[in-house]
């Protein structure tokens, strides 16, 4: 029986700890076993790992040639076709490696990149992949040429007759790139404007937005379903949600609220997808309440917090009102986190989220008050304020006037106080 399922690409994983690289951008066994689960993700399997410290990466191969033949060696005995390097490597140390490999080479920005491409479902979510990819793809042109210059004398310049075609048709390349990309930020442009005006709506109807945020499988999918009882697929890999999923959420008896979900972080995210996602992500900065969802079971949730923090900072949205939700607090044993503005839940049983939605509508209670009201005939103008800017309970007619029950948010309360029966200003101190 012929075996119809498909073959799954082997690749060999690569890291460099360097002294010379910022602290953050060297690899390390946590970094590593999360390069392998971005490759299971992408559809591969890992076959093997290797590990390199040195002072500094080599201009020419990022590793040492030492390392480079230990791992064509590995490639070669484990029948593999892909190399995944977890640091970003530049378009020559990308070709060279390619060359002496002889599989195909992706660094960790190329793999996400990937990744992204699979999952964007709609049409904003694929041009903002689109645009991140040709970004990506324009420096690393040259490689693609190689072929062209193989009949290099002697490691001189291309012989007579070869160098006109090459060069014309990596140009004609470089301008066709240059055109897509000018014409996907125009297309983003265009989005950034919908999504502006759908804020203002939003503004202007009052309704407040809640962005969830967090390191990619932190577990904000399963709390969009746990609150707002949706079933948006919600599975334990890395980047399963790319397009922005947004549900209304009743937080009390007065008020609704659209929750937002978003593209989950992680460390090395490359920047050209920051950019690209921008039309998306900049929706941080105009949100009532972030809510930060931290896998707490995580050993290294501290460093997701702080890619995380660092990533809202990039996009101008540090300023957000926001709460620390700790989640899978049940798989967690030790002493949980506890402040201002701190949760501990977890998601997948409600555990805690009565607390979370109560938090939610006290960040959001802007002065709101409950009155019972009696207008008269003459001002009945005034229901319409309340159906616009207030949310009325009851409401009946009588002979002496319209009888009101409302909550009202605290600059309509100023206006309509002296209809509340038997009502009189508060008298200060000094006035008595």
């Amino acid at each position: 029986m012929n075996d119809t399922s498909e073959k799954k690409e082997r690749a060999v994983l690569a890291g460099l700890c360097a002294a010379s690289m910022d602290e953050h951008e060297r690899s390390d066994d946590v970094s590593m076993e999360e390069l392998a689960a971005l490759v299971e993700t992408a559809g591969g399997e890992t076959a093997a790992i290797v590990m390199q410290n040195l002072p500094s990466p080599n201009p020419r191969s990022f590793i040492g040639d030492g390392k480079v033949m230990e791992m064509k060696q590995l490639i070669r005995d484990n029948g593999c076709d892909l190399a995944v390097f977890d640091n970003e490597l530049s378009p020559s140390q990308m070709r060279i490696l390619g060359e002496e490999l002889g599989v195909k080479v992706l660094d960790r920005s190329g793999l996400i990149l990937d990744i992204f491409a699979q999952r964007a479902q709609t049409k904003e979510g694929q041009l903002q992949v689109e645009l991140a990819q040709y970004k990506y793809l324009l420096p690393r042109l040259t490689g693609m040429w190689t072929h062209l210059v193989r009949q290099t004398a002697s490691g001189g310049s291309s012989p007579i007759g070869t160098r006109g075609p090459g060069e014309t048709q990596l140009e004609t390349d470089r301008r066709h790139i240059r055109r897509k990309i000018q014409k996907l930020e125009e297309e983003l442009a265009a989005v950034r404007k919908v999504r502006e005006t759908q804020r203002r709506k939003r503004e202007k109807n009052a309704m407040p937005v809640i962005s969830l945020i967090g390191y990619t499988n932190a577990g904000k999918s399963t709390l969009l379903n746990c609150l707002t009882d949706s079933d948006i697929p919600a599975n334990n890999r890395l980047f399963d949600t790319l397009d922005t999923t947004t549900r209304r959420l009743k937080i009390d008896e007065t008020q609704e609220v659209l929750i937002s979900d978003t593209v989950g972080f992680i460390r090395k995210l490359p920047t050209h997808l920051i950019e690209a996602f921008k039309a998306t992500l900049e929706e941080l900065k105009y949100a009532d309440v972030l809510l930060h969802v931290i896998d707490i079971s995580n050993p290294e949730w501290e460093e997701q917090v702080r890619v995380v923090d660092e990533i809202v900072r990039q996009l101008g949205a540090e300023k957000t009102p926001c709460i620390r939700v700790f989640n899978k607090c049940d798989r967690y044993f030790g002493i949980l986190p506890h402040g201002e503005n701190m949760l501990c839940i977890s998601a997948e049983t409600g555990e805690g989220t009565e607390d979370l939605v109560a938090l939610l509508a006290k960040m959001l209670d802007k002065g709101k008050q409950k009155v019972s009201l009696v207008i008269p005939y003459s001002d009945a103008g005034l229901i319409d304020l309340l159906n616009r800017e207030a949310v009325i309970e009851k409401q009946e007619y009588t002979e002496t006037g319209i009888t009101v029950e409302a909550t009202v948010p605290r600059d309509v309360f100023g206006r309509v106080k002296k209809y509340i029966p038997g009502w009189e200003d508060p008298v200060e101190e000094w006035e008595k």
